[in-house]
């Protein structure tokens, strides 16, 4: 086992990893910017190092500086949290050129899945299921209208290199496709230095399904359920909840092989997410996340493991401490993402928290970074915290999660609190009755 580890990341996230390595014995190094010097992870860890101004290019991004508090204070592993560098195959190719160790899979298996055309193909061979789509890369519009006409309108165009909803744009006809496919390689080369696109067939009312996978590097996995993501807003999840309300134990079982079994077949280590589009009973893959996710609590909770903690150990070389029969569902969970963010607009709002009680009692977890007298820094992510819940079952965890956020408190900014009272009033909530799209319909009546 490792003696001490750095987490190249900031926040709840940070948080999280400190903790669970305290519970294994395990020393920590926090990382921060100068914006984040009174930062809760910094307070927490055993160490920490300033690696720059508040610009994330300049710290949380900055390589040499990431590697230079590692070799300072002896940290013989990085965990990476999810953002930042958690998927940057370069980054973990120069953490391994270092002999330091990187919690999470290989440099060539995250350079597989970060190519979104990649990621299709490779799992297309191992078995899993895909949305129909182009052979590759598409060049150009007129191609692009082609491969339209064969699949069918409405599709959607993609930047390779995407993520995070950007670079994707829905041509509901040939007569949209030159602005979809311009626009979306446009996206892709600003935000991501890449303008190479490809086209998929658009579902209309699909469900947001992933499942969560576990590899031990040495050709086991296993696969820990599945989440509903569905609730989204401008392709950011808001809501999460596993099991999903709308997936039999049936289909749990058989996508959940299937996508174990891809994983164990190439050796892949650490925790990963294999995403899909879920509608009329079919699965179709969209992308593979070579991380942990902001949702992770949900599936720790329905299972009671702690996933940090196994990325811990498998990174130091030991054995997964559970078997796919260990792992059997227990309840439900829900996650609400809570953003420092002004409605209707949500627009980002930094600022000083005057106040600060969270939620406690029965299947409460809030996992947050916020203190009172903490100033939120304007040069991040707007969220702030998870509000994490569990019932014995569906009906019951959104009864508790009624309550809870009733109890929470933050002032001093706006928060995206009121969004979550509001939904927890729709009769498609309580029933699971939703898709992909419902947030954002529900939103322009609700919220304009």
């Amino acid at each position: 086992m490792f003696d001490k580890i750095l987490i190249a990341n900031r926040g709840e996230i940070a948080l999280r990893v400190i903790r669970a390595a305290r519970e294994m014995g395990v020393a920590t190094v926090a990382v921060h910017s100068t914006a984040d010097a009174d930062a809760m992870h910094v307070r927490m860890a055993d160490e920490s190092v300033c690696i720059g101004p508040p610009a994330s290019a300049d710290s949380y991004l900055s390589i040499p500086a990431i590697i230079s508090a590692c070799e300072i204070t002896g940290a013989q592993a990085i965990h990476p949290g999810y953002g930042f560098l958690s998927e940057n195959a370069g980054f973990v190719q120069i953490v391994e050129d270092h002999d330091i160790k990187f919690i999470g899979p290989t440099a060539q298996h995250i350079r597989i899945m970060g190519d979104k055309i990649t990621a299709k193909d490779t799992m297309k061979e191992l078995g899993v299921p895909c949305v129909p789509g182009s052979v590759g890369g598409v060049p150009d519009v007129e191609s692009a209208r082609r491969i339209g006409e064969e699949i069918g309108y409405p599709v959607i165009v993609k930047a390779t290199a995407g993520g995070g909803g950007r670079g994707m744009k829905v041509a509901n006809t040939a007569d949209d496709m030159e602005s979809a496919f311009l626009t979306a390689r446009a996206e892709g080369k600003a935000a991501f230095g890449n303008d190479e696109v490809y086209i998929e067939k658009y579902l209309t009312t699909p469900r947001h399904i992933e499942i969560q996978v576990f590899g031990d590097g040495q050709g086991t996995a296993v696969h820990l359920g599945e989440r509903d993501c569905s609730l989204q807003r401008r392709h950011q999840k808001v809501f999460e909840e596993a099991p999903g309300p709308s997936i039999t134990p049936e289909e749990r079982d058989r996508i959940g092989k299937v996508c174990a079994d891809a994983v164990a077949r190439i050796d892949y280590a650490g925790a990963g997410t294999i995403e899909f589009l879920y509608e009329n009973g079919e699965f179709y893959f969209i992308e593979m996340n070579t991380r942990l996710q902001v949702e992770h609590p949900v599936t720790e909770g329905i299972f009671g493991v702690d996933l940090v903690r196994e990325q811990i150990r498998v990174a130091a070389g030991l054995p997964m401490s559970f078997t796919q029969d260990d792992l059997q569902i227990n309840g439900h969970a829900i996650e609400v993402r809570i953003n420092a963010e002004r409605l209707p607009n949500f627009t980002p709002c930094p600022g000083k928290i005057t106040a600060y009680h969270a939620p406690g009692g029965l299947g409460v977890r809030m996992d947050s970074a916020l203190y009172n007298g903490y100033s939120i820094p304007p040069y991040y992510d707007s969220l702030i915290g998870k509000l994490i819940v569990q019932g014995r079952n569906r009906e019951e965890a959104l009864a508790r999660l009624q309550r809870a956020l009733g109890e929470l408190i933050v002032d001093g900014v706006d928060t995206t609190v009121p969004l979550f009272h509001a939904l927890l009033q729709e009769p498609d909530i309580h029933s699971g009755d939703y898709n992909i799209h419902w947030l954002e319909k529900w939103l322009e009546t609700n919220l304009a």
